[in-house]
């Protein structure tokens, strides 16, 4: 579908350069890096889903077996041996996510994977329509806040994943995780840098996911986050071509090229602005 990148060109040549040597970048990351983007995070969806649902059968026992204190040191361990690389679910044991939970069937947090665990008592499915979802029956995701007690202006941004756990046929609870959009925003960058080793050495590639006015990454210089399309330049873009823009920028007479595109299944006004500067010949 082409309308994808024809529309418009943004072009931000800060150091008022007439030509503009962004092109090739530009192209790879309209043609390579923006479907791969899409494909890795569609995968991990996936892969998340497979190991949740599992996770969810494995622990189910535990919602009836125990009660108390012991219900929670139970669930913890088998959490943890869920996580583990010698017996462990292998969808979730090389992941992105930062837990692992699981909630009774009022959504209340009985524990989560590791220790101190602050999310013990959380009532989840009040604060997550995709774990009443699931403690209705069905697996869900949605992408929601968690409050930040060190940074309340800052809530963490994740993905909510969660999955019924049965037994004999009753929904007796859920098994819930969560992946810090910064941290999916790493994965796809540590990817894209892995894949792209050329003779003339590495490309420079960074993905950052945005979500409204905010930006999750990780590891990106400083320089290169003043030069990310704020929301507004992000919204007059896509208003002019809906399936994602590409643009050109110069910095230390560098040239980056970079791409915007939503990614629709995480929900409205949200998506990955991918960078790339050639290696040098």
């Amino acid at each position: 579908m082409k309308a994808w990148w024809l529309g418009l060109g943004l072009w931000l040549a800060l150091s008022g350069c007439k030509e503009d040597g962004s092109l090739h970048a530009r192209k790879v990351v309209r043609e390579q890096h923006s479907p791969e983007v899409a494909n890795i995070l569609l995968k991990d969806l996936q892969q998340h889903r497979v190991g949740l649902r599992k996770a969810a059968a494995i622990l189910a026992p535990g919602f009836v077996r125990a009660t108390g204190v012991e219900q929670e040191v139970g669930m913890r361990k088998a959490m943890k041996i869920i996580r583990g690389a010698k017996k462990g679910v292998s969808e979730l044991v090389i992941s992105s996510m930062s837990f692992l939970a699981v909630v009774d069937k009022n959504g209340v947090v009985i524990a989560r994977d590791l220790e101190p665990d602050e999310m013990k008592g959380m009532n989840l499915g009040k604060q997550f329509p995709s774990v009443a979802h699931a403690l209705a029956g069905n697996e869900d995701f949605e992408v929601g806040e968690f409050a930040n007690p060190k940074d309340k202006k800052n809530p963490s941004v994740s993905i909510v994943m969660a999955a019924p756990a049965r037994y004999q046929g009753e929904v007796v609870g859920a098994v819930v995780l969560g992946i810090p959009l910064w941290r999916m925003a790493q994965r796809m960058s540590r990817q894209l840098q892995m894949e792209y080793l050329g003779d003339n050495g590495p490309a420079v590639l960074w993905v950052y996911l945005y979500r409204g006015d905010r930006l999750h990454h990780h590891g990106t210089s400083p320089d290169l986050d003043q030069l990310v399309p704020n929301a507004a330049q992000r919204a007059a873009g896509l208003s002019a071509s809906p399936g994602g823009f590409t643009g050109g920028v110069q910095q230390h007479s560098a040239w980056y090229g970079y791409g915007v595109r939503p990614l629709r299944v995480l929900g409205p006004d949200t998506g990955a602005v991918i960078f790339r500067m050639d290696p040098k010949k």
